[in-house]
Formats: structure tokens, sequence, C-alpha cells
């Protein structure tokens, strides 16, 4: 049986679809992450401590991490609770926003990097064509 693949496709707000560009132009290449986070069991008692859980959380990654450019949190339906949409200078930079979230958060988290769409079909084109098997 093969494995199933998903693709997502994560829109960037066109209020921010000209940070990369920006960034980019100021010589300091930004990235986007995609974040998934599992709050454990343990960290909030009742559905109202989920607001002040993400404030007291985002406290400690702005004042951390004050070059992260947030672009949106989702709920999500599946394994995990959230998924967060950012951009940061650099991996390690991501890697402190992940262990924030896991340490003060309480949670499980995966992050991803992630290329826009149009972006990665340029890429793409760049690529060899198939190896033709007569000249092997």
């Amino acid at each position: 049986m093969a494995a199933a693949s998903h693709l997502i496709e994560v829109k960037v707000p066109k209020k921010h679809s000209d940070m990369l560009s920006i960034a980019v132009g100021k010589g300091v290449a930004m990235t986007t992450f995609i974040m998934l986070t599992r709050l454990n069991t343990e960290a909030v008692r009742s559905p109202r401590g989920l607001e002040k859980l993400e404030r007291d959380v985002m406290k400690h990654v702005r004042d951390e991490c004050p070059d992260v450019e947030w672009l949106g949190s989702y709920a999500v339906l599946g394994p995990c609770d959230y998924l967060d949409v950012f951009i940061a200078n650099d991996i390690e930079t991501a890697a402190r926003v992940s262990a924030l979230i896991r340490t003060f958060g309480h949670a499980q988290t995966e992050i991803w990097t992630a290329t826009e769409w149009d972006r990665f079909k340029e890429i793409v084109r760049t690529l060899p064509g198939p190896i033709d098997p007569s000249n092997a």
C-alpha cells in the first residue's frame, strides 16, 4: 500500500506578502516556518485558561525573539491543536520559538520550513529533466 502524501498550501495574507522581498533586499533572507503544536493534557484546566496561556507564552516569544513576525495562528482538528505560521531570520530562531512554546506552553511542537507555492514552481523548473536510459 502506498503512503498517502499531503500538500498544504499556506497563503500569506496580502498585508504580509511583500515581507520576504523587503527582507531579501536588506540582505537578510527570512524563512517561513509552519509550527504544529499539541498541548499536554496538564497545560490548561479550563477553556479560559487557553487565552491566558497564549498571552503568557507569546509574551516570552516576543521578548526572546523580537525579530520573529507572526503571520497567523489557527486552531485545527486532528492530532495537533494549533498551526502557526511565522517568519524568522534562521532555523536557530525558529528553534528558540519552538523551545519557548514547549517550555512555557507545556506543549509538543513540530517545525517545518515552507516555500511559497509560486517560488516552489520556479525552483522545480530549474531541475534537470528525466534521465535518458539509452545514454546511461
